[in-house]
């Protein structure tokens, strides 16, 4: 059996876009299989080790800057480490591709806006829409499109499972 090497799967994308639940679904598998492996996800990070994080500028670069450190130490101790942030500008996703070096690979959740904007699972386009969240990724600040990335999934051509299982193999020819 090839042995899966720890790594820094890096998933960007639009909130909406499916990057979380991908992530949890590969984790279970990973985990199933005996594989180190953990999620960082954005969404528990602030509410925890980036608890004290807005989203200014500022704030956002230092939530990356930190989950990047995190997820390099983890997997310099032989995890798989699936991190599922925003991350909305090539520019931040560069300050975590440097910090975690030749284990990062960038993930491309590329569901469109349109899809996620229907889906809104956490009604995040609506307060967006309404003026009730500011800056919001997408929306009234910046999603650039990745540069450089390893992989792409868009969710409105795939099931989760099939998601999942294109990023599995991914994983395990590297």
């Amino acid at each position: 059996m090839h042995q899966i090497k720890p790594t820094v799967l890096w998933m960007t994308g639009l909130s909406g876009a499916g990057k979380s639940t991908i992530a949890y679904a590969l984790e279970r598998k990973l985990q199933n299989e005996g594989v180190l492996c953990e999620v960082l996800d954005g969404d528990s990070l602030r509410s925890g080790l980036n608890s004290n994080l807005g989203f200014s500028e500022e704030d956002r670069l230092e939530n990356i800057r930190r989950t990047a450190e995190l997820a390099k130490i983890m997997c310099h101790n032989n995890f798989v480490v699936i991190c599922s942030l925003i991350t909305p500008t090539n520019a931040v996703r560069d300050v975590a591709r440097k910090i975690i070096s030749e284990k990062f690979k960038l993930i491309h959740i590329s569901t469109p806006l349109n899809t996620c904007r229907d889906r809104d699972v956490k009604g995040l386009y609506k307060k967006a829409a309404s003026g009730e969240i500011k800056n919001f990724t997408g929306i009234s600040a910046p999603f650039d499109v990745p540069e450089d990335i390893a992989f792409e999934i868009d969710t409105r051509n795939q099931t989760e499972s099939e998601s999942v299982e294109a990023l599995y193999a991914f994983l395990r020819n590297l």
